[in-house]
């Protein structure tokens, strides 16, 4: 899709002229447009009367040449950003025709022009995506003009840099998420993100390493590799690092590590048929994770970031791990393994222990970790847990800054006590239907170390069909958490 900014007046060539109109003096349509003659075109149409501005609303019309329409913005004191995003986008996906000139100025009555076109912009990369690749016919792409008087060709390009890193991002998280599962294996998925570094990020300071199994055998995961057992396919271990240009000495280092089971069966403590449905969304976490460090390196973040994605899928053969396994992990600890299917955590507990190895100032890790936190909090608000107060309300103030639905919840030690096991340093799952995603959390805690701030995002919830985004597709992967923790890396 085509993106440009016009300084020119509006011209046939266009299918649409799109403005905006807000709620004026005496609860009467402000019309914004820049020319004036369209603004009396509007104000004269008789359908004009009828037109309140609510936010959302529009009002069409049509004269010799040209089509256009005018969508309301509400009273400009109620317009927030998140508001203008999910109504602009809705009203784009609705749109008949992709071949619009956006009248930016008219947007911009409640938000400065820089910040409208953001919001703009971002709605209508993210509403555009479809993962189609598997149709025999797929999306005609458009083209999008911005006319404005209030700022450069320059500013608006530079704007537009920085929005598409964002929105690309986000989509290529989308992409490995709905992947069909048997093409996307531990195997390939490390290939691909490789691949994408060697494309998108050639010069931007990232290093690839991809730690095959006998690497990993080495580094004495075994909790990993007990997951990866059953597999038809080795496990891979992707290690990103990115550093700034300006590194020094004081560079604050943030490290991400991202669950990826590719296909979750559940292994010997089988998932039901009807639950094992979209079990190809389990590596969630590590696409979110891949998606905010490449949004955040296209960006030029000035801190150091480290990203460990452990991938493999949790299948089923004569080889596969047992309940009541105990394994022992990287860090010496030992897991009496009760559910194969809690296997994210058991493949975070090694990646996180290898992960302070590096001894960063912070590690974020995102999983599709439980179920229970969709009993929490259904599929609308991601789950945050963590033994760093200041950097949880990072976290919150980063998801608060993208307009997503971040909430903490607590560590205790009675959750930490379930944890225990009477045979084993710990066990793999505390007591059934019982605040599963803090105990879960309560697991991970132990792999952490060296003293170091760490946050545990469960996005368990949030990964896919987010029915009530408009700038999410109405189901398959969403891409919900990659800004907020890309805003929090650009910190």
């Amino acid at each position: 899709m085509k993106i440009e900014f016009n300084f020119k007046s509006i011209k046939s060539k266009y299918d649409l002229y799109l403005g905006a109109a807000s709620l004026g003096n005496k609860d009467k349509p402000s019309f914004l447009f820049q020319e004036k003659n369209i603004n009396t075109l509007f104000s004269n149409h008789k359908c004009s009367k009828n037109f309140k501005a609510k936010l959302g609303e529009t009002l069409s019309l049509n004269d010799e040449e040209n089509k256009y329409i005018v969508m309301g913005l509400g009273n400009s004191k109620d317009l927030k950003s998140e508001k203008l995003r999910r109504s602009f986008a809705k009203f784009y996906r609705s749109l008949k025709t992709k071949n619009v000139l956006v009248d930016l100025d008219s947007f911009s009555k409640k938000f400065k022009t820089d910040k409208t076109a953001e919001i703009l912009l971002e709605a209508i990369y993210l509403t555009r995506y479809s993962f189609d690749k598997y149709k025999a016919t797929s999306k005609e792409n458009g083209k999008v003009s911005f006319y404005s008087s209030k700022m450069t060709k320059a500013k608006f390009e530079k704007i537009d840099e920085k929005i598409s890193a964002i929105s690309s991002s986000v989509n290529i998280c989308r992409d490995f998420v709905n992947e069909a599962p048997n093409v996307l294996n531990s195997e390939v998925y490390a290939s691909l993100i490789e691949k994408d570094i060697k494309k998108n990020m050639k010069g931007c300071g990232v290093k690839v390493k991809i730690l095959k199994k006998s690497d990993i055998k080495k580094e004495k995961m075994n909790l990993f590799l007990s997951v990866n057992a059953g597999s038809a396919y080795e496990p891979r271990l992707v290690h990103l690092t990115y550093t700034p240009k300006k590194a020094t000495k004081k560079t604050k280092h943030i490290a991400l590590v991202g669950k990826g089971i590719t296909f979750d069966t559940g292994g010997y403590s089988l998932k039901p048929g009807g639950s094992m449905m979209g079990m190809k969304f389990d590596m969630g976490g590590s696409a979110t994770l891949y998606g905010a460090f490449r949004s955040a390196v296209l960006q030029g973040s000035k801190n150091k970031i480290t990203c460990v994605l452990a991938m493999t899928d949790n299948a089923v053969n004569a080889k596969a791990t047992t309940p009541d396994s105990i394994v022992k992990g990287r860090n010496g600890k030992t897991v009496e393994i009760l559910n194969t299917d809690a296997e994210g955590r058991l493949i975070l507990a090694d990646a996180l222990d290898y992960t302070c190895d590096l001894k960063p100032h912070e590690i974020i890790d995102a999983a599709t970790l439980t179920g229970a936190c969709l009993v929490a909090f259904g599929v609308e608000v991601c789950a945050l847990l963590g033994n760093d107060q200041k950097m949880i309300n990072g976290l919150l103030g980063a998801s608060k800054d993208a307009d997503e639905y971040l909430w903490q919840l607590p560590i205790i030690d009675e959750y930490r006590d379930q944890m225990k096991s009477k045979i084993a340093d710990l066990k793999n799952i505390g007591k059934a239907r019982m605040a599963g995603t803090a105990t879960a959390a309560a697991f991970l805690e132990n792999f952490i170390k060296n003293d170091i701030s760490w946050s545990h995002l469960d996005i368990a919830g949030v990964c896919d069909s987010q029915v009530h985004l408009p700038y999410c597709p109405p189901s398959g992967a969403s891409g919900v958490m990659v800004r907020t923790v890309s805003q929090y890396l650009m910190k």
